[in-house]
């Protein structure tokens, strides 16, 4: 074995490609032939989008379990640990299983070089085969024709939401993201639109290629009872074109409005599945998954006063979600919100769709390389809200301040990266008794 930890392995993985992201799939596509390529022993779920591919995972997750079924989850990027990108049934792989992977990934490669990102899909693969588990559901890491989960031909195809972000890659215009996206869609096989309204390609993609189109509000839908426009006690209700129909659901345990489209996209994959595997779709389990299901950093609530929220927001349309979400939210109180973001990042529009909402700013450089400057950053959100915000020289001195000066019934939001979310986690975890399980709702 190269390496003995899963640290030394992943920091070695980090320096290999001459490239941290290579959107080719012909030399994952060698490697993967060369390991075997070990059997799969149930369908593939795979999951795309701007935003809420994490969510549509998680209830997907959740309602698989509660009905008995042996799940893998590969998602990323992770929040803490590594480990968390691969779960089975639950369970963080161990970072011994993790080395055994990619010992036998290296060996399998010989001379091709692999990203970080690479090494990570073919790991998951290889435990999930090793597991045998009877569902897997791979989240979509960039994009979508060329990421390395389209590696493996979709039973189910997810396409959540389309908006800009990495648009480096995928282009500035939303119908050739939607063509990145709608790279995981296979003929004759489900592709699942969890948009009202999509960009025109991605469904027209779905259709030229011959794949089984389902569209939220067209072939599946939800809504609330008729004697209610909230979401309260009276739950919600899906249905299908074909006439399925599930009523007074629980709500979704995570928050916003945007988590019952997510939700019911999650339900509409399930749906498909279960054509072929009855016991996979029932009621019992379903509810217990939606009203279960986990997902560290989409609007995390850490109890306490003040009160913090933890949001991964890092675009545009995900600045909107946190926004309704901040909005509903009951606070007498201030809002501080400290943010700090990646250089590709759109921050200025962003800081604009939150500004309404901020009493204070606070602003810093996200945690790696990959981080806006403070001199960037303050400028962008000067020029967005016409606010003085306060420049802090590292996180832990933004969430020191911003502590310091909250009142009680005050509320300290933190948002703009994943990295930004993690060292807010690290910050509260380092102050003994203080941070307490987590809010999902």
């Amino acid at each position: 074995m190269r390496w003995t930890t899963l640290a030394e392995w992943l920091a070695w993985q980090e320096g290999l490609h001459p490239q941290s992201i290579d959107l080719r799939l012909e030399r994952l596509q060698a490697v993967w032939q060369r390991l075997g390529p070990p059997p799969l022993h149930g369908p593939v779920i795979t999951v795309g989008g701007t935003n809420g591919k994490g969510s549509t995972v998680a209830y997907l997750d959740a309602m698989a379990r509660a009905a008995g079924i042996t799940t893998g989850v590969y998602s990323s990027p992770h929040l803490l640990r590594y480990n968390e990108r691969i779960r089975i049934n639950g369970q963080e792989a161990r970072d011994q299983a993790l080395c055994e992977a990619f010992a036998r990934i290296d060996a399998a490669r010989d001379e091709i070089s692999l990203t970080y990102f690479e090494f990570g899909t073919l790991a998951a693969l290889e435990l999930f085969s090793r597991a045998q588990v009877e569902l897997l559901l791979l989240e979509v890491g960039l994009g979508g024709r060329l990421d390395a989960v389209n590696l493996l031909d979709a039973d189910i195809a997810v396409v959540t939401s389309i908006g800009r972000d990495h648009m480096t890659w995928l282009g500035e215009d939303l119908n050739q993201i939607a063509y990145e996206k709608a790279g995981i869609f296979r003929p004759e096989r489900p592709a699942i639109l969890g948009s009202r309204e999509p960009p025109a390609h991605l469904r027209e993609q779905a259709e030229t290629i011959g794949a089984e189109v389902l569209q939220l509000g067209r072939e599946f839908d939800w809504q609330l009872p008729a004697s209610t426009s909230a979401l309260d006690a009276n739950g919600w209700h899906w249905q299908h074109r074909d006439g399925t129909e599930l009523k007074h659901l629980p709500l979704p345990s995570l928050r916003g409005h945007v988590q019952l489209d997510n939700a019911a996209t999650a339900l509409c994959a399930l749906h498909q599945l279960a054509r072929h595997r009855p016991g996979w779709m029932q009621e019992p389990a379903l509810r217990t998954g939606l009203s279960s299901a986990t997902l560290s950093g989409r609007f995390q609530i850490l109890p306490g006063a003040p009160r913090w929220v933890l949001d991964v927001a890092h675009n545009q349309d995900a600045a909107r979600v946190l926004a309704a979400n901040l909005h509903a939210l009951e606070s007498r109180g201030s809002l501080h919100l400290i943010l700090a973001i990646l250089a590709d990042k759109e921050a200025g529009a962003i800081a604009g769709i939150l500004n309404h909402l901020v009493d204070h700013w606070y602003l810093s450089e996200a945690p790696g390389a990959r981080a806006m400057p403070l001199t960037t950053l303050t400028a962008e959100v000067t020029a967005a809200t016409g606010a003085i915000p306060q420049s802090c020289q590292g996180l832990e001195a933004a969430f020191a301040l911003a502590q310091s000066r909250a009142r009680p019934g005050d509320t300290i939001v933190v948002t703009g990266s994943f990295t930004t979310v993690e060292a807010a986690l690290r910050y509260h975890r380092a102050r003994p008794g203080h941070l307490a399980p987590p809010m999902w709702a």
